[in-house]
């Protein structure tokens, strides 16, 4: 069954199904819809018919633990080559931020349901912007456990809350993890200074702690008053891909993920969420954190899951990858069933 369910509200029953730019349009328009973006700019948007708030009752189903044999779209050495090489950029001049990612895959069987995946991850990974979204017409088969809200909208103001900073606890955050949200902070005022009036885009809280199961995160808070008549396509213009998982400048940041990045990103480091355009709400999550389900050309049926992390001149090309395999380390074990819920 077609289906979506977010943190505080469930949805069912597909009436339409929109991609790109049509998508972008048609959810500033009416109805509600779950949209799902790559990061690369593939947009798809699903419009229910009937939504409902809070938790629904969980469908139980199995899910099989994986056998562990993950394969990674860049190895440890690839890995450490792509940071020493964002460091030489940063000593050009060219760039000052840049966030590395790797794409962990999994073979998967085909009638494996990601709603059994689903419901280990509520049990062992609660998350602030979880979400499950299935839609067959669309081709999306996603669950996430994202920690990060990419964009809020709400009675006219649009709010991000980017996390840069990672560790296993606070003491462990570096002068590094605080200077990276700083830069990640700047960015995102300018994005949301695009679409926003002149003079409200605040930083609400800078560096704040959030304990999440396994990590602590620094995480920061922005927001401003929409210019009135912004549609999503004017928000996604400014502000997409999210800043936190891109880099600054956004644009040599770009440049640099398509140089150094083994394969496509996908969901991972996109958009999941919610847009409600009846009520001009709307919560969409970074896709962080984030497993989803695909074929490949030779219709062989994948999990993958995304990692990386927050390159800058002080990184440590070694430590780099460790907190890409922390930040993977419950998520893949949940799934792994190395991990006890």
């Amino acid at each position: 069954m077609d289906h979506a369910r977010f943190a505080d509200r469930h949805a069912r029953e597909v009436i339409d199904v929109r991609h790109g730019e049509d998508a972008l349009d048609a959810v500033s328009r009416e109805g509600f819809w779950a949209l799902v973006a790559t990061f690369e700019g593939a947009v798809t948007a699903i419009r229910f018919a009937e939504v409902r708030h809070g938790e629904p009752a969980p469908r139980v189903v199995d899910w099989s633990p994986l056998d562990r044999h993950w394969e990674s779209s860049l190895s440890s050495a690839a890995y450490v080559e792509a940071v020493e090489e964002v460091r030489r950029r940063i000593a050009a001049g060219t760039v000052y931020q840049v966030n590395v990612c790797r794409v962990l895959s999994h073979p998967l069987e085909d009638d494996a349901d990601l709603d059994g995946l689903d419901l280990v991850l509520r049990r062992g990974n609660p998350a602030p912007h979880g979400s499950r979204i299935r839609c067959a017409a669309a081709g999306v088969d996603v669950v996430s456990a994202s920690p990060e809200l990419f964009l809020a909208r709400r009675e006219g103001r649009l709010i991000t809350k980017p996390i840069k900073g990672t560790a296993a606890t606070r003491d462990q955050m570096l002068p590094k993890d605080h200077a990276e949200n700083v830069m990640i902070v700047d960015l995102m005022r300018n994005d949301l200074s695009g679409v926003c009036e002149a003079g409200t885009v605040w930083v609400d809280a800078l560096c704040a702690f959030e304990e999440h199961p396994g990590l602590v995160h620094l995480v920061s808070t922005v927001s401003g008053r929409l210019r009135d008549g912004v549609s999503w396509r004017d928000v996604f213009a400014a502000a997409y891909p999210p800043g936190s998982v891109s880099g600054a400048p956004k644009s040599s940041a770009l440049t640099a993920i398509g140089d150094l990045e083994a394969s496509p990103r996908g969901p991972y480091c996109g958009a999941i969420g919610w847009v409600d355009a009846d009520t001009d709400a709307a919560e969409l999550a970074v896709g962080i954190r984030t497993f989803w389900a695909e074929r490949d050309a030779t219709g062989r049926r994948w999990l993958r899951f995304g990692t990386g992390a927050g390159i800058t001149w002080h990184s440590d090309p070694a430590a780099e990858w460790t907190e890409t395999q922390l930040k993977a380390a419950r998520l893949v074990g949940l799934a792994a069933g190395t991990v006890t819920p």
